[in-house]
């Protein structure tokens, strides 16, 4: 009984921020905003400055937007900052919340700091919110708090989000453009197909003669795209929805098509190479943080963003809790390139693991740079050769009868 009324004293109030207006013990009018459980609180408070309230008003939040990975890197990159200078953390958090531009970012926060004002340490503050703070993140927080290098540790978390969300962009960027041209095609035809050759094939009917085989192709091709134009789209749709669904859910659909990805030449090449420099980059950031090698690799599996690399993280781990190398666990998975593993094996000798897997990342970093401008300067005229040819041949392919009629004319 006693320890369930001692946690119910212990109850978290949820504070706002409230707006006021009062006189004062010389009747003059002031205004303010103060942070409180609620109004009486806000009243009494004032009352205890002398200060008698005559209006109160909860300041209300408009929705927001989503917060973002961006968002996330920088209150992590602010906090470190503010730590650094001597800032009390309740006053870190009271500061970024109040200038953050996102209202959505400001009561996660405000929410956060509430939860630390009654005693819930930092990182277990921000385990309660698993959507916006993983478990690397978590980790290397609770490790800065009992080391006491908690800013030191929130510089080393801000410099990985800005280095993982600038290779997310990358890829982005790359597969961005190529996405849209397709897109384009597949509506430009579509358009053909449902409304132009029709028209040409009224016209094409009374001529009386027989066409050339690329346009009753083109014509058969129009017919079925007008006849089932509703299941087509629903039907397209649908299977990119199911795909999606399954992905997020089915860990064997996601193993499928993460390794369908590593596949291609230039895209699979490019996946393999941010997927690498994510993974090195994930575990030099928590090795460095003092943790250990196998408590490590928990947060570097999730963080590859790839299932055939999580798969592989947990083999490795597996060797290495037995006394396996990292070096030689990394070249039985089968997923780093022999670069990689010399200098793994290498940082290992050394004393230097953390060091030499920043160089891993780095090293992939600059490789994905050099992939993505050779993959935006080599798929342009690809893409342009490919549409045009399909393009061209269902024009040509509508105009032959006419080139034809004017030859017999």
């Amino acid at each position: 009984m006693a320890t369930g009324a001692i946690a119910r004293s212990r109850e978290v109030v949820r504070e706002s921020v409230y707006l006021w207006e009062g006189r004062d013990k010389a009747g003059r009018v002031v205004r303010g905003e103060m942070r409180a459980g609620g109004e009486s609180v806000v009243a009494a408070s004032l009352r205890r400055r002398g200060v008698l309230a005559t209006k109160i008003k909860k300041q209300t939040l408009p929705r927001g937007r989503r917060i973002s990975s961006k968002d996330l890197a920088l209150f992590t990159r602010q906090l470190s900052t503010m730590l650094r200078a001597g800032v009390p953390l309740m006053q870190c958090f009271d500061i970024v919340a109040r200038g953050h531009s996102n209202p959505s970012m400001s009561r996660l926060l405000n929410d956060i700091r509430n939860d630390v004002e009654t005693g819930t340490s930092l990182n277990q503050a921000f385990r309660k919110y698993p959507m916006y703070f993983d478990a690397l993140f978590c980790n290397l927080v609770a490790a800065g708090e009992q080391a006491g290098i908690l800013e030191s540790l929130l510089d080393r978390l801000a410099t990985y989000q800005e280095k993982t969300i600038a290779l997310k962009g990358k890829i982005k960027k790359a597969l961005f453009y190529p996405t849209m041209i397709i897109l384009v095609a597949i509506l430009v035809t579509s358009i053909i197909m449902i409304f132009v050759v029709p028209a040409f094939k009224s016209v094409f009917t009374s001529f009386g003669a027989d066409l050339p085989g690329p346009t009753l192709m083109v014509i058969a091709m129009s017919d079925f795209f007008v006849a089932y134009k509703w299941p087509l789209l629903f039907g397209t749709v649908g299977v990119f929805y199911f795909l999606i669904q399954a992905w997020k859910r089915s860990p064997a659909v996601q193993m499928a098509m993460d390794r369908f990805l590593l596949k291609p030449p230039i895209i699979g090449a490019l996946m393999r190479k941010a997927t690498i420099a994510r993974w090195t980059r994930t575990l030099a950031t928590t090795f460095a943080a003092g943790v250990p090698l196998v408590e490590a690799l928990d947060s570097v599996g999730p963080a590859s963003g790839n299932a055939v690399y999580k798969e592989a993280t947990r083999q490795i781990q597996g060797e290495v809790n037995i006394g396996t190398s990292l070096a030689q666990s990394m070249q039985n998975s089968g997923a780093f390139p022999p670069m990689a593993v010399q200098m793994t094996a290498i940082g290992e000798e050394s004393g230097s693991l953390d060091s030499m897997l920043s160089k891993v990342a780095d090293y992939f970093e600059r490789e994905v740079d050099e992939t993505v401008d050779a993959l935006a300067s080599l798929i342009e005229p690809i893409i342009m050769v490919v549409l045009g040819g399909i393009i061209g041949s269902i024009v040509v392919a509508i105009y032959l009868p006419i080139f034809k009629l004017g030859q017999v004319v």
